[in-house]
């Protein structure tokens, strides 16, 4: 485990969303993907916590670190925008993104977040 490392990604237009990675090896596929190098696997998903955190306070979930990966296509079931969740927060992890599963399709890692900026949060 090396120490966090914040990023964002965009999803069709809505607000950031800001996730931490703790994973040497996805903190280097995300830093992958915010130069250019990386163009097919530049999605997120993970199983989200129903929890605001202090590093991503416009939504009242995270993303957990541990579960963190990069994809190019994934199952529909677990698509969903960031506002859409938020709003129906309460109907997750059951019918509505299984087991807490979350891969949206428009997200895009846009960048690294600088420490600064989150402690400013």
């Amino acid at each position: 485990m090396s120490d966090p490392v914040y990023f964002a990604f965009t999803a069709n237009g809505h607000p950031e969303f800001i996730f931490k990675l703790t994973s040497e090896a996805r903190i280097a596929e995300a830093r992958r993907i915010v130069s250019g190098e990386e163009t097919e696997s530049v999605h997120v998903m993970g199983r989200i916590r129903k929890q605001r955190k202090d590093y991503n306070p416009r939504w009242d979930f995270h993303f957990d670190p541990d579960t963190i990966s990069f994809f190019t296509m994934a199952i529909e079931v677990c698509d969903a925008s960031p506002h859409y969740v938020n709003d129906h927060l309460d109907e997750a992890c059951g019918a509505f993104l299984p087991g807490c599963f979350w891969c949206p399709w428009d997200s895009k890692v846009t960048r690294e977040v600088p420490a600064a900026e989150v402690a400013a949060v």
